[in-house]
């Protein structure tokens, strides 16, 4: 498979996506709820349901199908990890977070509607998420529902992407803290952006019930995808432009944001770019050629425009 047919794989299953998660939206209100009200479901489909490649749960599918797993309990894993990715994103952009107008090239969440709106459909994709784990839909067996949970919930909090965007707050100065070095910034990204990627790795292993050897291996391509696809964000913030990426360019450096290029500068940061997706590559060798639209997947992270 050539890297062009992968991106068309990747947008076929973006169009499949967006229709499933539409579904999840649109349903009924599920025992327990006693109603939804309308300005805050048009808000999180707003945040959630404004197009973009998909790349987390697709990552989710096709761990998912290295172990013939059912194909919706993939997409139901997927839509709770897309609506925790949807809900960080919803609140990154506010103006105590990163202060961002402009999301996927039409105005962020906050600005679309308002900022108490943003907060309150964060909060309610973010618990959306654990609700979609726990049916019966996502898995039969509730020791492997027990296990998504935990580890979505481990990969999104304290220890994971809460935590990791709570150091890249510190490292813009914020708090009087010191600059990050090399190893400060690496921990921040396998917090921010790596441990929800490190889930979307992992996630097929736990649904197919896979073996400690099977599901490492997973753990070490979602370590290394995460780290590649980070690095590639923050060269894109440097050589991108808006027009393509949807969002403003240039942020990081005027708010002191800590990335590996600014450490290594572009050029030392394409280095250990392709060396993590070495590392993502190497990873994928217990599969075979069954990993090989994984691998692809790294490359596309790499080289990608937007």
């Amino acid at each position: 498979m050539s890297l062009s047919q992968f991106t068309a794989r990747l947008d076929a299953f973006a169009s499949e996506f967006e229709a499933f998660l539409e579904t999840l939206f649109l349903a009924r209100p599920a025992e327990g709820e006693i109603a939804r009200p309308a300005r805050l479901l048009e808000a999180m489909r707003y945040a959630s349901l404004a197009g973009g490649k998909r790349l987390r749960p697709f990552l989710v599918a096709e761990s998912a199908k290295l172990f013939s797993v059912p194909r919706e309990q993939a997409l139901m894993t997927g839509a709770a990890l897309e609506c925790v990715h949807c809900y960080s994103l919803a609140h990154d952009d506010l103006p105590a977070m990163d202060d961002d107008a402009m999301r996927r090239g039409r105005p962020a969440l906050h600005k679309a509607f308002d900022e108490a709106t943003a907060i309150l459909a964060g909060d309610s994709l973010l618990t959306f998420a654990f609700d979609l784990l726990a049916r019966p839909q996502t898995h039969p067996d509730s020791a492997v529902r027990i296990a998504l949970v935990a580890e979505l919930a481990r990969a999104a909090g304290l220890g994971g992407m809460a935590g990791g965007q709570m150091l890249d707050l510190a490292a813009e100065g914020r708090f009087g803290q010191p600059a990050l070095d090399e190893s400060g910034v690496v921990t921040l990204q396998r917090m921010k952006t790596g441990a929800l990627l490190r889930f979307a790795g992992i996630a097929g292993g736990i649904l197919g019930q896979a073996d400690a050897t099977r599901r490492a291996a997973l753990s070490r391509f979602g370590e290394a995808f995460g780290a590649a696809f980070q690095i590639a964000d923050d060269l894109l913030d440097v050589e991108g432009d808006a027009a393509t990426i949807g969002k403003a360019v240039g942020k990081d450096a005027a708010s002191g944001k800590a990335t590996l290029v600014g450490l290594l500068g572009v050029e030392g940061a394409r280095e250990r770019l392709l060396q993590r997706v070495g590392e993502a590559h190497a990873a994928l060798a217990p599969f075979g050629k069954a990993g090989e639209t994984l691998r692809l997947a790294a490359d596309y992270a790499a080289t990608r425009k937007l």
